[in-house]
């Protein structure tokens, strides 16, 4: 009993060691995270936040003063809650109609020196504000801008500019050949056509070639023996400076997947295989 009453006073002298560790941890993180005013972010008197995921971001106010938060235009508010409600008052509005439509947030301490947060929730992002009151200064409002919105606006761009760009120049529509044939087994992959203009050859793969992993082509020889051919990468299409009687698409190991390309009238072992 001695003992364990030994055990147990150890283990209790080790709580409040631990939990203060921990409150040094959580302090020590909410300072880093902490976004204050800055003179150069100031867009006449409202202040702009690059925002970042988990970030805080101080707004000062005052009593009989209204500070305006103001969210991205078209963002929905789900909800706004505040960690002291009786001596804050937080309510909202909207701006604009249509895509400019945008929620403010209006802000107002009943009295000087108070400090808490509000959590505010969209349908695209959670913000954190740590509200603090003075006697008499008082941000009339801020918002913020998306670094993150835009570096995904222009990965789209230069997908949609891919996308647009012309596979090869120089080809005339009338002389491309379509009379091939694509059997085997049945992958994601499987080409959706294969076409040549009598110098070069295209097979043309579903979109999501681009988000797996794409097989490598070889074509048939004389014999049937397989070899590894050069070719280049268009968007959706491996494309092949020259012609071949039959080809195959080859990805996996135990249980690989075999898709073969054969272009009718073509002679050799390749093509009577795949009849």
């Amino acid at each position: 009993m001695i003992r364990l009453a030994f055990i147990a006073a150890g283990l209790a002298a080790l709580v409040p060691a631990a939990l203060a560790q921990t409150a040094t941890s959580v302090v020590t993180a909410n300072k880093a995270a902490l976004r204050e005013p800055a003179k150069s972010g100031f867009v006449n008197a409202v202040q702009v936040y690059p925002f970042s995921e988990g970030a805080l971001f101080r707004l000062f106010a005052a009593p009989e003063r209204v500070s305006d938060i103001a969210l991205q235009p078209g963002e929905t508010l789900i909800s706004a809650a505040a960690g002291d409600t009786v001596r804050w008052t937080v309510g909202d509005t909207t701006s604009g109609s249509g895509e400019t439509k945008r929620t403010h947030l209006l802000v107002k301490p009943f009295a000087p020196g108070l400090s808490t947060n509000l959590v505010i929730t969209t349908d695209r992002r959670v913000y954190h504000v740590q509200l603090t009151s003075t006697a008499s200064t008082a941000m009339t409002g801020m918002r913020w801008t998306y670094p993150q919105d835009k570096l995904l606006a222009l990965a789209r761009h230069r997908t949609e500019a891919e996308a647009a760009r012309p596979v090869s120049v120089g080809v005339e529509i009338a002389q491309l050949n379509f009379d091939y044939r694509i059997t085997g087994d049945k992958p994601a992959w499987r080409p959706l056509r294969a076409f040549d203009d009598g110098r070069q050859t295209w097979i043309e793969f579903p979109a999501a070639i681009s988000t797996g992993e794409a097989p490598p082509l070889f074509v048939l020889g004389e014999k049937g023996e397989a070899e590894l051919v050069n070719y280049r990468i268009a968007g959706r299409f491996y494309i092949v400076d020259r012609l071949f009687g039959a080809a195959e698409l080859r990805l996996g190991g135990k249980k690989q997947k075999i898709v073969r390309v054969m272009r009718r009238g073509a002679t050799g072992a390749g093509w009577e295989q795949g009849r």
